[in-house]
């Protein structure tokens, strides 16, 4: 189907209008933290995964039952513990004596919404067991292969703070997260409204049904349509090219990168950028979009060298250089 961008942009009008209800409900529940609603909007319509980052309670757990409440979608929450097993999050064969044969009882996985609650306490293990689900939206157990509900997204909190009994996650794996998100402590105004939300000793909400997971995966196709042009997907891949060839940017950061994003920086830093103008009812992509979305698409993927930790430079002053200094479209 081929559209100009005048339709695709009424087809996103149309299709975005959930958009507004669902940030109506997460109002109802949640006090602030509108960046990280919106990326994970993003990550859901760009069928990616999402690594949020805070101390503990900053309503991490509970945006993510809001948004499940509010979207009709099946929700799974798991504690992630040392002594968990892959089994504990797949599921596992169990044997039936009436019948002498063995039958499949699957694990919180199979749901469209997966809380993985502080990822970084589980051992390496179990994170490897989310690999398969994450890239191939499939798990395996025993010999049979089942394929999980759609749409199906992956919601990881780690706690930046080091404690004993974490695990780093391993690179492989934080890769395969479109967004990295980090949230910080509310402002004064914010935490009063809190307080005044929340201090009770029932503090549930009413959160009504806004969207299906059915509208979701059609938001997807339009946003598939959603226009960007080349000088923007040129400017897409210099961001990406100058995070492992600074110098032929006039970038100066010798000494300060260990690694580079990977090819799927790329893929998902586009994605995002459609879903981004989706939100915003638009149907074509602008230079903002990138650079509104790029930091939580490379901050981990980005990796910097021990002569950069000891200026106390981080990935995220890293990429901010490579945002002011590129060219824009």
């Amino acid at each position: 189907m081929s559209l100009d961008i005048s339709q695709i942009t009424q087809e996103v009008e149309k299709k975005s209008a959930f958009i507004r209800s669902l940030m109506s409900q997460w109002d109802k529940a949640i006090v602030g933290q509108k960046d990280m609603l919106e990326r994970l909007l993003i990550g859901l319509l760009s069928n990616g995964h999402v690594l949020i980052e805070g101390v503990p309670g900053l309503a991490k757990t509970r945006t993510v039952t809001t948004m499940a409440k509010a979207m009709n979608a099946s929700f799974k929450r798991l504690q992630f513990t040392p002594d968990l097993l892959p089994a504990d999050l797949l599921g596992t064969q169990i044997y039936r004596p009436q019948d002498g044969d063995f039958y499949v009882r699957k694990g919180p996985i199979f749901a469209n919404i997966v809380l993985a609650d502080e990822i970084n306490r589980a051992p390496a293990k179990v994170q490897s067991a989310l690999l398969e689900a994450m890239q191939e939206h499939q798990v395996t157990i025993g010999e049979e292969t089942f394929h999980l509900p759609e749409p199906f997204m992956v919601l990881a909190t780690q706690n930046p703070i080091e404690q004993e009994g974490t695990y780093p996650l391993p690179e492989a794996q934080v890769d395969r997260f479109m967004l990295k998100i980090k949230i910080t402590y509310p402002t004064k105004e914010e935490e009063r409204q809190i307080l005044d939300l929340m201090s009770k000793t029932d503090a549930s909400t009413d959160i009504d049904t806004i969207v299906n997971p059915e509208d979701i995966l059609e938001a997807r196709k339009i946003i598939d349509l959603i226009y960007i042009d080349d000088g923007i997907k040129d400017y897409i891949v210099n961001i990406i090219d100058a995070t492992r060839q600074p110098k032929n940017y006039g970038l100066k950061l010798d000494g300060l990168l260990a690694f580079g994003a990977s090819p799927r920086a790329t893929i998902f830093l586009t994605l995002a950028a459609k879903s981004h103008a989706f939100i915003q009812g638009r149907g074509f992509v602008t230079p903002q979009d990138v650079k509104s979305i790029g930091m939580d698409v490379l901050r981990h993927r980005v990796i910097v060298s021990y002569e950069a930790e000891a200026e106390e430079k981080t990935s995220e002053d890293v990429i901010q250089t490579i945002f002011d200094n590129i060219e824009v479209p």
